[in-house]
């Protein structure tokens, strides 16, 4: 069984993403203090990892994102995974999206006449490799060979795996999205981009977010959706239109909470913002957001917030 963007579109009218990973994981009790974050988790406590996709089923999502984030070959291979072992767990972020979902097909999804899940193959960016909250500034002095070696390798396992779409995301500039985007079109793949953005305009390199999207647009014929993530709920709707000014491309959007990320205990503090989760979910897509959900902090109570605003946007 497959599905796709456009099948799910066509279907609910908007795609809902899932929630957040590491917050979700961290409500199961797991420990995500150390470089590998959630790909620790992978490792030692796979089950979680699957108990947190089907969550996110079970909330509404329509599409979920495989617990791969931070499961690069360098940074594996420095904590003491041979490469072989490091591959294998790589793939296990892909296997493991793919149990959960069949498990919560059978056992809920198809009697309820749900779409079928998208597997979303998160490759995070080489900020997310240093562990020191690079991904929030891009600017990380190594050149695009040095990129590509890092990324091509985990992309084409993940995309060997199964998964649906190849999903580059939290992207601080366009050199990196780039060079994923070259990656995907040489396997193949249909893939998405996702930036990281400081404001309303910008990603966290500081160039111009329409910029970009113009870029990616005219060049990789692959790409099946742009978007923002990882950036705080104020700044998406700006940033939204920002992407449907520069290209034609489906938008996809997934704040975090609106906490600030402190690299050091790999932990996010803060109170956020006051509004709503759904009430700035609905805002994104009178906006042109086709796909919403959450990053960093966010839960199921989230995606259960989007999947309300949904019903209220497309009155279904």
């Amino acid at each position: 069984m497959k599905s796709t963007l456009k099948q799910i579109l066509d279907r609910e009218g908007i795609l809902v993403l899932d929630g957040s990973m590491g917050t979700a994981l961290e409500n199961l009790g797991a420990d995500l203090n150390n470089k590998l974050w959630t790909a620790r988790v992978l490792a030692d406590r796979p089950e979680l990892v699957k108990e947190v996709h089907i969550q996110y089923f079970r909330a509404g999502a329509d599409a979920g994102i495989t617990c791969s984030y931070q499961a690069s070959l360098p940074g594996l291979m420095e904590t003491g995974y041979s490469r072989e072992q490091a591959e294998a767990l790589i793939t296990r972020a892909v296997q493991v999206f793919l149990d959960a979902r069949q498990e919560w097909w059978d056992a809920e999804g198809k009697q309820a006449g749900r779409s079928w899940p998208l597997c979303l193959a998160s490759a995070g960016p080489y900020g997310a490799y240093l562990a020191d909250g690079s991904e929030y500034k891009g600017h990380y002095g190594v050149s695009a060979d040095t990129l590509r070696d890092f990324h091509r390798r985990r992309a084409e396992l993940l995309w060997q795996a199964g998964a649906d779409v190849l999903l580059f995301e939290t992207e601080p500039s366009l050199m990196e999205a780039e060079v994923e985007a070259q990656i995907a079109e040489e396997l193949g793949a249909p893939y998405w981009i996702s930036f990281s953005c400081c404001d309303g305009r910008h990603n966290c390199e500081g160039q111009l977010l329409a910029d970009c999207a113009r870029q990616l647009a005219r060049n990789y014929p692959h790409l099946q959706a742009i978007g923002v993530n990882c950036t705080k709920p104020e700044y998406i709707a700006s940033l939204i239109g920002e992407l449907k000014g520069a290209s034609d491309l489906p938008i996809i959007v997934y704040p975090n909470s609106g906490e600030e990320y402190d690299p050091q205990t790999k932990t996010w503090h803060g109170v956020g913002t006051d509004r709503r989760f759904g009430d700035y979910a609905l805002d994104y897509m009178k906006a042109g957001a086709v796909a919403v959900g959450g990053c960093c902090t966010t839960v199921a109570d989230h995606i259960r917030q989007v999947v309300a605003a949904r019903r209220t946007y497309t009155g279904k």
